[in-house]
């Protein structure tokens, strides 16, 4: 049975789904709690229980993230031919339950990004005041620092064949 098409059923799904602000309102105070939200989702089984007896909490999600993906999928769809500008062409959404579903609307738009980079870039480091005495950081470090001798140039490992190998080229078989 596509429980999504029984329309007497979904309606009263979505409408207690909607009395339940603690799995959908992000910024409802119980939302984060877990006892709250699992006691929610209790209380959801149970009326779909009473259409498909085999289902479980797993299935209950997943029908809330179908919802909930289904919703943005189409309210994307409107907006986008919303910008288009042409009038003719807006979206009608598919789905039966779209209206029924608008109380997701503002809990569905993407979180603004965050960046780990400041806002503005550093500016270059300060040159040295007037007022300032004692030679500078990069004087001292420098005066620190003595030449010492080189290190030999770096060359290259030798090829010579190991023990039991063949030199020459390969053959083609």
């Amino acid at each position: 049975m596509d429980i999504l098409n029984d329309t007497d059923f979904m309606a009263i799904f979505i409408d207690m789904f909607r009395e339940l602000p603690c799995l959908w309102e992000i910024n409802h105070p119980r939302y984060k709690n877990q006892t709250k939200r699992k006691a929610a989702l209790d209380q959801l089984l149970e009326i779909v229980k009473q259409v498909i007896p085999t289902a479980d909490i797993t299935y209950l999600r997943i029908l809330i993230g179908g919802l909930r993906s289904t919703y943005l999928r189409e309210r994307k769809k409107v907006q986008d031919s919303q910008k288009s500008g042409a009038a003719d062409d807006i979206y009608v959404p598919r789905t039966w339950y779209y209206d029924r579903l608008h109380f997701l609307a503002g809990q569905t738009e993407p979180r603004p990004a965050l960046s780990s980079l400041p806002s503005t870039l550093p500016s270059p480091p300060a040159e040295a005041s007037d007022a300032q005495t004692g030679p500078s950081r990069q004087q001292h470090v420098g005066a620190q620092l003595e030449p010492g001798p080189t290190p030999p140039p770096a060359t290259s490992p030798t090829t010579e064949p190991q023990p039991g190998m063949k030199r020459g080229r390969k053959t083609r078989k």
